[in-house]
C-alpha cells in the first residue's frame, strides 16, 4: 500500500481494541508497521475498555501502548465507580513490575464534551478534574478530548498547570484563536488526524499560521474519522500517510521532516514512560 522506505512515524490515538478490528486486528497491524508506524497508543474510554486496551497491548508488546481514563461521554450512571474502578488500575500498574509496553503511558481518554448535550455537564466538571488530578501524582501525560467546551476546559487545566507533566488535545480542529490558547499550555500538543484532509477543513491554513510543527502529533483516532482518500471507510493506523502529506504540503516541507519532527514531540511527551 505504501512505500515502506519512508521515515517512521507514531499514531498516538487508536482504538485498536474496538469490535470493529475484532475480525482482522493482526493484519491491521500488519499494515501500519509496512505504511511505517512504529507505535501505536490505545486509550480507554471506561473501566470495562480498560481491560481490552491491556489485553491489545500485550497481543503487541512493545509496538501497542495502553491510555487508561474515562472519557466524558461515559460520565453517566455509575461514572463515580467507573472512576474508582479506573484508579485502581492505574495505581496498581504504577506498583507492580511489567514490561513497559503494559504500563500505563497517559491518563486518557478524558476531557469534556458538551457537543450533543450539557445534560452531565457539573459530572463532567467533577470526573475530568479528578483524572487531571491523578496525572498530576503520577506524573502521566493527558490525552485530552474537548468539544464544545475549551473555556472549561481551560479553566480547570489552568489550576494545575505548573504541575502537569503534559500531555495531548487529541483531534484539534478549531481555529487560530483557539490553538493559540490550547499552545499557552508549554508541555502540550495538538493531535492533527484525518479531519486535516477533508476538503471544507480550515486546518490546512490554521496551523501553518500559528501552530509550529514542534506542538504537532499525528493520530487517527481509527476506526474514526478516516483522511480522504479513505473517508467514509473504516480507519486504521496506515492511514496516517495521507495526513502526513497534507500536513507537509501546509507546512511547505517534506513528508520525513513531517514524521522526523512528530517523533520527536511524541518523544518529548512521553519521555518519561516509554523512551
Amino acid at each position: 500500500m505504501f512505500n515502506v522506505q519512508r521515515s517512521t512515524y507514531i499514531d498516538t490515538h487508536c482504538h485498536l481494541d474496538g469490535e470493529e478490528f475484532a475480525q482482522d486486528r493482526d493484519e491491521v497491524v500488519q499494515r501500519a508497521r509496512e505504511a511505517g508506524c512504529t507505535k501505536i497508543f490505545l486509550p480507554a474510554i471506561d473501566a470495562k475498555s480498560c481491560q481490552t486496551v491491556l489485553d491489545t497491548c500485550a497481543r503487541y508488546p512493545d509496538y501497542c501502548y495502553p491510555m487508561l481514563g474515562l472519557h466524558p461521554e461515559e460520565v453517566k450512571g455509575d461514572w463515580r465507580e467507573q472512576l474508582l474502578a479506573i484508579s485502581r488500575w492505574l495505581l496498581a500498574d504504577s506498583q507492580e513490575p511489567k514490561a513497559k509496553s503494559q504500563k500505563p503511558i497517559a491518563i486518557g481518554e478524558i476531557g469534556l464534551d458538551y457537543y450533543w448535550s450539557r445534560e452531565f455537564e457539573k459530572e463532567q466538571l467533577e470526573a475530568f478534574e479528578e483524572q487531571v488530578k491523578w496525572a498530576v501524582e503520577l506524573q502521566l501525560p493527558l490525552m485530552i478530548h474537548c468539544r464544545k467546551a475549551q473555556n472549561e476546559m481551560v479553566a480547570i487545566l489552568k489550576r494545575y498547570a505548573k504541575e502537569l507533566p503534559g500531555g495531548v488535545f487529541h483531534c484539534f480542529t478549531g481555529n487560530e484563536q483557539e490553538a493559540r490558547q490550547l499552545l499557552e499550555f508549554d508541555n502540550f500538543v495538538l493531535g492533527i488526524g484525518g479531519v486535516l484532509t477533508f476538503k471544507k477543513s480550515h486546518l490546512p491554513e490554521v496551523l501553518p499560521a500559528c501552530v509550529p510543527l514542534e506542538r504537532i502529533v499525528l493520530e487517527t483516532d481509527a476506526p474514526y474519522m478516516a483522511p480522504v482518500p479513505q473517508r467514509g471507510k473504516r480507519n486504521e493506523s496506515a492511514y496516517i500517510r495521507h495526513v502526513i502529506t497534507r500536513l507537509a504540503e501546509a507546512y511547505g516541507v517534506s513528508e520525513e521532516a513531517v514524521c522526523q519532527q512528530t517523533t520527536a514531540n511524541v518523544a518529548r511527551i512521553f519521555s518519561q514512560v516509554i523512551f
